[in-house]
């Protein structure tokens, strides 16, 4: 244990159950270090998890979404990955290839016995969704309507006004 861990005033993931019980999130505490919190969006619903990651003292969140993407499409999907992740400012995507599920991960570090505060996890978890609501589409062309890469984040990179 860390000496930093000693100063901190209450464990971050404790922090996020606060906020996710505040907000009424549908949410299971599965470790000490971990909670997972089940959001429903637009297209699909996210099934987000934050771990506290004592060795790097960083708040750890992972926010995935129901696609597999199959073995003749993964070269695909990883070039559209690397599109999507070279616009990113925070986070990034992920293809594992263990089982071809797509996440968006990101960290937040808390050096030195840092505190979180609700702010910053409402924008951890504001900022995941709308990285995933961004570009499901995205990856939902290429995995099952067969788009190239460029293809796919053309038809949802434009901003529509209002709602039909």
């Amino acid at each position: 244990m860390s000496e930093s861990h000693l100063e901190r005033g209450s464990h971050p993931v404790d922090t996020v159950e606060q906020v996710a019980d505040f907000n009424k999130w549908s949410f299971e505490r599965s470790a000490d270090d971990e909670i997972s919190i089940l959001v429903q969006g637009a297209w699909t619903d996210y099934s987000v998890s934050f771990s506290w990651m004592e060795d790097f003292e960083a708040l750890h969140i992972a926010c995935g979404f129901d696609m597999r993407v199959p073995d003749k499409r993964l070269v695909e999907s990883m070039r559209l990955q690397s599109q999507i992740n070279g616009q990113m400012l925070f986070g990034h995507f992920e293809i594992w290839q263990q089982d071809g599920s797509v996440l968006f991960r990101q960290a937040m570090p808390l050096s030195g016995g840092a505190e979180v505060n609700d702010a910053q996890i409402k924008c951890l978890l504001q900022s995941a969704l709308a990285s995933c609501e961004r570009y499901y589409q995205a990856f939902q062309f290429v995995v099952w309507a067969g788009k190239s890469a460029t293809e796919a984040l053309d038809s949802v990179l434009f901003d529509t006004v209002g709602e039909a």
